[in-house]
């Protein structure tokens, strides 16, 4: 029974691997630079946000027998970004007692975000996901060519995340669209 305490969970591996894909897609300079997110912590928290929302769209969205999995694979990364969330807050200073208060209220926005970006994934074209977008990683009230070219990187990585077999992702074998690689968008698209 106390070796329980000490036995290795065979999917950690896959979950700090799922949890890093997203952590390093979040931090590649294009969205800073090209894309026009803010370069800040909140800037940051709102790209991992993204790209966590959409692996966990990905894995609530699978049916039949791998359903179970999969959402209980979803839970795992969620978890993984929650202890790394309250990881980050207490070496930014943050005080013990104030800790669970942030942590619910960064759990509200993700599971907010969530919600809206799966809305606005499931409209035609991309103007409420580029509005989406704009207010909630970009800090703007009307979406720009940046929210607008966002949208076509996000609809991108939701067709590459459709396509891949729940296999594939219990491996962490997967990969996000290169943001460099996303294709402009016409400036007259609404």
């Amino acid at each position: 029974m106390i070796f329980r305490l000490f036995r290795r969970d065979p999917t950690a591996g896959t979950i700090a691997a799922l949890y890093g894909a997203i952590v390093a897609q979040a931090r590649n300079p294009a969205f800073y630079v090209a894309y026009g997110a803010p370069d800040t912590a909140e800037g940051r928290f709102d790209m991992i946000v993204l790209h966590l929302a959409l692996l966990c769209r990905r894995l609530g969205r699978e049916s039949g027998a791998g359903e179970a999995p999969a959402r209980a694979l979803s839970q795992q990364v969620f978890d993984m970004f929650c202890d790394d969330l309250d990881h980050n807050l207490r070496e930014m200073g943050v005080g013990d007692l104030t800790v669970p208060k942030k942590m619910r209220r960064l759990g509200e926005a993700f599971f907010g975000r969530l919600e809206v970006y799966d809305h606005a994934l499931a409209a035609d074209g991309n103007a409420e996901l580029a509005m989406a977008l704009a207010r909630n990683v970009l800090n703007e009230s009307e979406p720009t060519m940046s929210a607008r070219r966002l949208a076509v990187y996000v609809r991108e990585a939701v067709r590459r995340l459709d396509q891949m077999p729940l296999a594939a992702l219990r491996a962490a074998q997967f990969d996000f669209p290169a943001p460099d690689a996303v294709a402009t968008v016409p400036e007259t698209e609404p």
